[in-house]
């Protein structure tokens, strides 16, 4: 149950649901609740497929190209600290134009599960097994079906201020899980070479 826990909170962090929800609005903008609910379970089926098929295939496509579990750690922490840092100094995160498949490209995949997710879920694996991290994926994915599905009831609440805050912090807590896995990437690659 601990692993579980602490799978699921980089996970959720690294999916940043809040943060992608204006995003979500904008592209699904004019559209009525039932073209709406299908980009909802476009996006999320799309990152469950692609989250599970990275799990499954990630280590192995590593063996194949010869990169090191401790290389993509330092490689996914560095794009997690640009991203993050990104976020943090831009006004707004940069608006798609709907297409349409929106629902499965922008929204599920770079948006939803993109490099921060892939990323944080090859790490999860190492440190807490399969399980644990697959169930955080799904948990995290049902949170990101909700936000998206109650979109406009989670945007009255928080206001369009709270939304950009809650992003901000989420990209903050992104930068440092970043950092952790460089430190964490460079441990490894010092210890296999001693």
């Amino acid at each position: 149950m601990k692993d579980f826990f602490l799978a699921l909170i980089p996970v959720f962090v690294a999916m940043d649901a809040i943060g992608v929800l204006p995003i979500f609005l904008s592209l699904t903008e004019g559209m009525d609740r039932s073209e709406r609910e299908q980009v909802v379970k476009a996006s999320v089926a799309t990152g469950f497929g692609v989250g599970v098929g990275f799990l499954v295939l990630g280590k192995f496509l590593f063996g194949v190209i010869g990169v090191t579990v401790s290389d993509f750690k330092v490689a996914g922490g560095v794009i997690l600290l640009a991203l993050a840092i990104y976020d943090l100094i831009s006004p707004e995160k940069r608006r798609r134009r709907p297409g349409e498949a929106v629902g499965v490209v922008p929204l599920g995949v770079p948006l939803i599960v993109g490099p921060a997710v892939l990323t944080t879920l090859l790490i999860c694996v190492d440190a807490y097994g399969y399980l644990p991290t697959l169930l955080s994926l799904m948990l995290n994915l049902l949170f990101v079906w909700v936000v998206f599905r109650e979109a406009e009831v989670v945007v009255r609440v928080l206001g369009d201020g709270g939304v950009r805050g809650v992003a901000k912090v989420a990209s903050l807590f992104l930068a440092a899980i970043a950092v952790m896995m460089i430190r964490r990437g460079v441990l490894d690659m010092i210890s296999m070479g001693s």
